[in-house]
């Protein structure tokens, strides 16, 4: 089809014009391979670091996926040679920062492609950074010839801001899950009330999320079929209600459970649709000049996901203060023994709010912000890029923060002893103590920090408890 309309004169976008504010230029059926080439070395303009491995290679298997669906208007040959090149993890130098988020992921897609052309830098298992001519030929691969359309169909979309996404999406998931287990064992030591987490409460304010998480904490929290000592021992106390951080955690984690929801949605939507521009219809016979590419869905998105989980965080480190400090809780002060001597958790603390005080500066929305670009052509962008990296690092201090919330609470449960906490927790509480030994006595911090955080990423918690949630 395409073929047929160069042959025939037409007049289409990207095809057989330039490219931006350049679209009203028509270039000569003996410049059409060559406009694709300068397309991706002209757009090739990124800067920063690269991509880590895992990123590149999301962000390559998502424009494989927009590809295969046949709107894009390139050749077979080509989409199997760029998926030789996936399969030999031949990932080229894709620098981090560049993207405006519409008309797509421009620049980094470009550096993506250029790669593929055998210009630039790749990376391989076997060959490590090297030019990226060198690492395709030490694979048997050959570098990409372009034909009509298909520099702009390699670049013409929104698979940065959604690779990245998904994985915002997938931690955030995991994250949040942990956050009820991490609060639970918190509200336990601190010898709070189930009261709060009645089913009936919740069943008067039915969000799904909110339900969930009260459902999910009653299952690790003092009952008939897994009781909790710590909790009988103050069932005649004076006290009447919790503070908000323990009593209102079905509230406020539950809507982060169904922001996390409602951005899965969108960026599974975003994962499987066609983001080019112009799109080939064959069975029309048509090329349609549309706004796919636009990546407002995904950068709205991703600004709320991020906005929802950092009150993870913000949750987690008050109830830290109230670990740590005396005035709030039965507890030492900073949970430590000769205290004075020692400083013990004093400034796990303080790291815990210098993470949240980050968060605030970085929850807010990039979306909101447009600075038209190509010369007034592209007059309105999303700034999906920034959404999307800024969302993973508030993630990383979310999980950070409750690393040390659930360093914390083992500590705290340390001073309870011998009175136990429930069966599920006390598994959690186990798990801890076979990476982390009870604080005595100051030591090198740091280190015991990150082993929580690395139980967190990989799901530990969850999985600990998780037979307990059937």
């Amino acid at each position: 089809m395409l073929e047929s309309l160069i042959q025939n004169k037409k007049v289409i976008y990207g095809l057989t014009t330039g490219f931006g504010n350049f679209a009203r230029t028509i270039i000569s059926s003996d410049n059409i391979e060559l406009l694709q080439e300068n397309l991706l070395r002209s757009h090739a303009s990124g800067v920063g670091p690269p991509f880590g491995v895992a990123r590149t290679r999301a962000i390559l298997a998502l424009r494989i996926n927009v590809l295969a669906k046949g709107y894009s208007g390139i050749s077979l040959e080509t989409l199997l040679h760029v998926i030789a090149a996936f399969n030999a993890s031949c990932l080229p130098f894709v620098p981090e920062k560049g993207t405006v988020g519409a008309s797509g992921d421009l620049a980094p897609l470009a550096h993506l492609a250029l790669g593929l052309m055998g210009e630039g830098k790749m990376w391989s298992q076997e060959t490590g950074w090297a030019d990226a001519k060198q690492v395709l030929e030490a694979h048997g691969l050959t570098p990409l010839k372009l034909h009509a359309k298909e520099g702009l169909a390699l670049i013409n979309g929104t698979q940065v801001i959604t690779a990245l996404g998904a994985e915002a999406v997938v931690r955030a998931t995991a994250i949040a899950h942990q956050a009820d287990v991490v609060a639970a064992l918190t509200l336990d030591v601190l010898q709070g009330t189930t009261r709060a987490l009645d089913a009936d409460v919740h069943k008067v304010r039915p969000h799904l999320g909110q339900q969930e998480v009260a459902s999910r904490m009653r299952r690790l929290l003092h009952s008939e079929q897994y009781p909790s000592q710590i909790s009988e021992s103050h069932r005649d106390c004076d006290r009447v209600q919790d503070p908000y951080t323990l009593r209102c955690c079905p509230q406020v984690h539950g809507v982060v459970h169904d922001t996390i929801q409602f951005v899965r949605n969108i960026i599974q939507t975003e994962m499987n649709s066609a983001t080019d521009n112009p799109i080939v219809f064959q069975e029309r016979g048509e090329i349609i000049s549309g706004g796919n590419f636009h990546g407002e869905y995904p950068a709205k998105a991703l600004d709320y996901l991020a906005i929802a989980v950092h009150e993870l965080a913000s949750l987690s480190e008050r109830r830290i203060e109230r670990l740590v400090n005396p005035a709030l809780s039965s507890l030492p002060a900073f949970l430590v023994r000769s205290g004075g001597l020692n400083s013990g958790f004093m400034m796990a603390h303080c790291t815990a709010a210098s993470l949240v005080s980050e968060n605030k500066v970085l929850c807010h929305p990039s979306s909101v912000d447009s600075l038209p670009t190509s010369a007034g052509t592209e007059d309105h962008v999303s700034m999906g890029g920034w959404a999307a990296r800024k969302a993973l690092r508030v993630i990383e201090h979310v999980e950070q923060v409750l690393a040390i919330e659930l360093l914390a609470a083992c500590q705290g449960l340390e001073f309870l002893r011998p009175l136990r906490t429930t069966e599920p927790l006390e598994q959690v509480f186990n798990l801890v103590r076979s990476f982390s030994g009870p604080w005595e006595k100051d030591r090198f911090m740091a280190p015991e920090i990150q082993a929580m955080e690395k139980l967190l990423s990989e799901e530990q918690v969850w999985k600990t408890v998780e037979p307990y949630m059937i």
